[in-house]
């Protein structure tokens, strides 16, 4: 007994002895001389009109760390760097096995790691929304009952993920980036959530996006929403742009603010952001993974994926979501298991290439690569072919799942109920609410296309891009390669997954990623090749200021 005490004792003296950190502060800064330069960028919708969130305090965001933070000091964050920095989850996985980790250690460390980053002026890229207040407590619980969990070592048990502030969190806001959902504190999770929530994923906060998802302003900037400001590219604040809708789940990840995120796209808005920031990002078959619970904008072609640092992150977060869920009119069950032996290689594989991209020195590159290590290329000639009605279709599936989404997943204290009544309430205070104006929307509600003949629109759409794909099959092809988000509007109609994968930096230090496409349910082999071209060129980097 009286060792038990000694311990105690002990334990308690080590704790105290402990020197408690001095607070740290978001403050405001001056960003008018910022503004004025980055009116010289080259491209307009560059040229931003703020930088900083006008409605988020990130002091109150992360009010409930204080006291933890407060005895987690730049030394602990420095000894715990080598485990977790660029680690893809197996790695992290086997320092927990190891006793060098803990849930709760890895999870102290990227809460310090955001607040680190986001509360210096010079390197804040304006990724947070909100953080789950109750994600330390839960960590601890994790770690509890890790040994209860079988096969922890390729799980995202106990892992830190963020989610794009458009995918419903219970008891967190779901936002959309709008100010119109700011009070939109759901009851319930996503589906996604619940799968991920049910396999052990730490669930640590929301981030920044395009405010609805880059379906309300024209010529606006990626990455902006009236929740939460302005995102930022961390290889070129204000100089390379962060790619959209996804825009912070790619920034975040980029700059190792979780362990990975979740994105959503409609057409580009995870490749798009996952390009820009060197991550890997899937655009998964459309109905891999379940809507529910997400604020659409189309239930055509909406899906939610996984944003990562790696191949194998992406694999483990994608079949933590995935499962069928019945109120999802696209959801379907998955058969077998998808091919998942990542030491195959490229030798033999045949691979579609664009001749008009070969003009784009990282991607012929690149594809030189693929060849000599023992791909066959194979140069596409295109059909000229349009998606007549694209915009049609993205406006009156809007005009309707929008409602919808309103009425059966959003909090009580939400009172809008239509496209319209967002309109409303934007022209209120537009300099607050709408900066960029809300020119999509106003489009949405002046669309008088039927459902009728929205359904002519959606098979033309389909027949035109599998046309434009047709090589696939015809040429027996394994994959076409594009680059970022080239073809999304065109895989997006067909219903074709993307994987995009870092292949290279500009000579001004853009980040620019290879992408792959193949034909629906083909995820499993997406990663063969992901990562057999991963393993071979190995070309992500961190951004330089977040080391």
């Amino acid at each position: 007994m009286k060792r038990i005490l000694f311990f105690i004792v002990s334990a308690s003296l080590l704790l105290s002895c402990k020197k408690k950190e001095a607070p740290v502060v978001f403050k405001k800064y001056d960003e008018t001389a910022l503004l004025k330069k980055q009116q010289e960028h080259e491209r307009s919708r560059m040229q931003f009109k703020l930088f900083q969130p006008k409605a988020l305090d990130m002091n109150t965001v992360f009010k409930p760390f204080e006291n933890d933070l407060a005895y987690f000091s730049e030394a602990d964050y420095d000894a715990l760097k080598p485990l977790i920095i660029e680690q893809n989850i197996p790695t992290l996985q086997k320092h927990v096995n190891d006793g060098k980790l803990t849930y709760e250690k890895l999870t102290l460390f990227y809460l310090y790691r955001i607040r680190k980053y986001e509360s210096d002026s010079t390197t804040s890229l304006n990724a947070i929304i909100a953080l789950n207040p109750n994600v330390l407590k839960q960590a601890r619980k994790r770690d509890k009952n890790r040994k209860d969990h079988s096969n922890t070592d390729i799980s995202i048990y106990g892992m830190p993920i963020l989610l794009k502030d458009n995918i419903n969190t219970a008891g967190m806001p779901t936002t959309a980036g709008a100010l119109a959902l700011r009070e939109n504190v759901t009851t319930d999770d996503a589906f996604i959530v619940k799968r991920l929530k049910e396999n052990g994923a730490l669930i640590l906060g929301k981030v920044n996006l395009s405010e609805w998802a880059y379906f309300f302003c024209s010529g606006c900037p990626l990455g902006y929403s009236a929740i939460g400001g302005q995102s930022l590219n961390p290889y070129g604040r204000g100089k390379f742009e962060t790619g959209g809708s996804s825009a912070s789940s790619g920034t975040a990840v980029a700059a190792n603010y979780a362990v990975a995120a979740i994105g959503t796209e409609t057409a580009g808005s995870i490749t798009s952001p996952s390009s820009q920031n060197s991550v890997v990002g899937l655009k998964p078959t459309i109905g891999l993974l379940s809507r529910t619970g997400i604020v659409p904008i189309s239930s055509t072609l909406d899906t939610p994926g996984p944003m990562t640092k790696s191949i194998i992150d992406n694999m483990i977060l994608l079949e933590a979501m995935v499962g069928y869920d019945a109120n999802d009119k696209k959801s379907y069950k998955v058969d077998g298991e998808p091919n998942t032996d990542f030491t195959e290689t490229i030798v033999g594989k045949r691979f579609g290439v664009f001749p008009s991209l070969l003009q784009d020195s990282v991607y012929k590159a690149n594809v030189e690569i693929i060849k000599k290590a023992g791909g066959d290329i194979v140069e596409l000639a295109p059909v000229q072919i349009g998606l007549p009605g694209f915009l049609t279709l993205l406006n009156i599936d809007m005009k309707h799942d929008l409602p919808e989404y309103l009425k059966n997943h959003t909090d009580k204290n939400v009172t809008i109920t239509s496209v319209e009544d967002v309109i409303n309430f934007n022209e209120k205070d537009s300099l607050l609410r709408a900066p960029y104006g809300q020119q999509l929307f106003e489009g949405i509600v002046a669309d008088t296309t039927t459902l009728e003949q929205l359904q002519t629109i959606k098979k033309t759409l389909m027949d035109n891009a599998r046309t434009y794909f047709k090589p696939l099959d015809s040429e027996n092809l394994d994959a076409i390669l594009s680059i970022n988000n080239y073809h999304a509007g065109y895989s997006a109609v067909a219903e074709y997954p993307n994987l995009t994968v870092p292949m290279g930096y500009k000579k001004s230090g853009e980040p620019i990623s290879l992408t792959f496409i193949v034909m629906p349910k083909k995820e499993g082999e997406l990663y063969v090749l992901g990562a057999a071209f991963e393993n071979l060129t190995k070309h992500r980097k961190l951004p330089g200021n977040y080391e």
